[in-house]
């Protein structure tokens, strides 16, 4: 899997490499088991911070995405709680929702964009 940091975006770059891993193993190029580079072998491939990967490592770890091994380094390790999953999508899909119905996005619109992101992780 390839990372790709944006170094101009407003996204801070720890949410962006967190958010290309979750990516990864979503769409199955990351999968259960497989060991990540090591902090400091990440940050020298992208050309960042030691304290960056770390503190994306730590959110992952923190949400159920990966496990940290003393010998092994980060492992991708999905949580099994589904209903833990699905009330902290129902969270963060509250204030997406209501930005959308604030813009007129109907029902359907939002149906049919879910289904189309869906159906890229299958």
């Amino acid at each position: 899997m390839i990372i790709e940091i944006d170094f101009n975006s407003d996204e801070a770059i720890y949410v962006q490499l967190c958010n290309q891993i979750i990516m990864g193993i979503a769409t199955d190029q990351l999968k259960d088991g497989e060991t990540l580079p090591s902090v400091r072998q990440l940050a020298d491939t992208i050309g960042i911070n030691m304290h960056t990967v770390n503190k994306a490592y730590s959110v992952l770890k923190q949400e159920g995405f990966l496990t940290i091994d003393r010998r092994k380094g980060a492992v991708i390790s999905i949580d099994a709680d589904k209903m833990r999953a699905l009330e902290e999508m129902k969270q963060e899909l509250l204030v997406v929702l209501a930005r959308g119905c604030c813009r007129n996005v109907s029902r359907e619109e939002v149906h049919a964009l879910i289904d189309e992101i869906f159906d890229e992780y299958k």
